[in-house]
Formats: structure tokens, sequence, C-alpha cells
């Protein structure tokens, strides 16, 4: 079995930022570095935003079978 080395954060983020100057340029790179994130929506909403659109007997079907047969 191939042992891997990591690289440490500080290396790697300074490895990164080389290589994308390099590659893209000045300009570019800069661009790329402020394009915003999409923001997260919060889990608890995002949880809640599932259950409104959740069929219940779809989903308890798919996940534990017909849930109205009887066990024999």
């Amino acid at each position: 079995m191939k042992l891997t080395k990591t690289v440490p954060d500080n290396d790697l983020m300074k490895k990164g930022i080389e290589i994308l100057f390099r590659e893209l340029g000045n300009v570019d790179a800069i661009r790329f570095l402020s394009i915003p994130r999409k923001k997260r929506v919060e889990s608890i909403k995002r949880h809640r935003d599932w259950q409104r659109t959740l069929d219940k007997d779809a989903f308890f079907d798919e996940i534990f079978g017909d849930h109205d047969q009887e066990i024999s």
C-alpha cells in the first residue's frame, strides 16, 4: 500500500494561488477570487422546505416498503 503525504494548509494555499495567478494572469485570478459564493440556506429552513414538499406515504413506502401491508 502506498502512503501519500499531504501538504500543510499554508503551503497548499500558497501553491494554489501561485498556479492560479500564473495560469490566469493577475486580472482574471483576482476576478476568480472575488466571485461571491452562493449563500447557503440555513439547515433548519432547508429541512422545513423539504418537509413541506414531502409526500409522507410515498416516502415511507420507499424507505420501509408498503406500510399498509400486514407482516406475516
